[in-house]
């Protein structure tokens, strides 16, 4: 099993390579677009700022690869973090001119502030926080009890366009999606590799799921 943590300049990176040797997996640090293919599947890390995500995208000719990779090659993908936010059509964190900022478009939707939400709690969200799971059965979460909690740090969330895309959610006030899927690309807005046994699980879940 090859499983590809891209490698496009954001900082969490050792702490998911380390998840997965905890889970007797190589990981494949993918440092250039021509690599992708190379794996079974992906798993695309995400901290900070959404524009400055992007644009670091960008600079390395990822998106169009990624695109590819995903859609023509059915590579699986895991966003995590704003690895998941950058799977949504755009986001207004970082945005010039209130025009958005354009993500890979692989799940419908937008990324907003928390308090555009609706949230009136303390903003970024951080720590531990109870996961509801269940919307549509799905191996990501197979295993893993309901209200199970895992570790975030965020202060944006992603408003889904389609209900029937969402897998898991959060309490933070509002609801927050926590999870989400559509066909071979899934993401968690939750940190798995900082989220104990329950978070090594849904990686677990995802390498060994029928997709990947």
């Amino acid at each position: 099993m090859k499983v590809g943590v891209i490698d496009y300049g954001v900082g969490n990176l050792g702490s998911v390579m380390r998840a997965l040797e905890l889970l007797r997996v190589a990981p494949l640090l993918i440092n250039r677009p021509t690599e992708l293919r190379a794996t079974d599947c992906l798993i695309l890390p995400g901290v900070g700022n959404f524009a400055d995500c992007v644009r670091m995208l960008e600079a390395g000719h990822w998106i169009g690869a990624l695109k590819e990779a995903v859609v023509e090659y059915n590579r699986p993908l895991l966003g995590v973090c704003v690895g998941m936010q950058l799977l949504a059509d755009s986001s207004s964190e970082g945005s010039d001119n209130d025009e958005p900022v354009a993500g890979l478009g692989l799940v419908p939707g937008q990324v907003k502030h928390l308090g555009a939400l609706g949230c009136q709690l303390r903003v970024p969200h951080a720590g531990w926080n109870a996961v509801t799971s269940g919307y549509r059965k799905d191996h990501l979460f197979h295993e893993i009890p309901p209200e199970t909690d895992f570790y975030f740090v965020h202060s944006y969330a992603f408003e889904v366009q389609n209900a029937t895309d969402v897998i898991a959610t959060t309490d933070y006030g509002i609801t927050v999606t926590a999870a989400v899927r559509r066909g071979h690309v899934w993401g968690t807005q939750f940190h798995p590799e900082k989220s104990s046994k329950a978070g090594f699980k849904v990686l677990k879940n995802f390498i060994e799921g029928p997709s990947c």
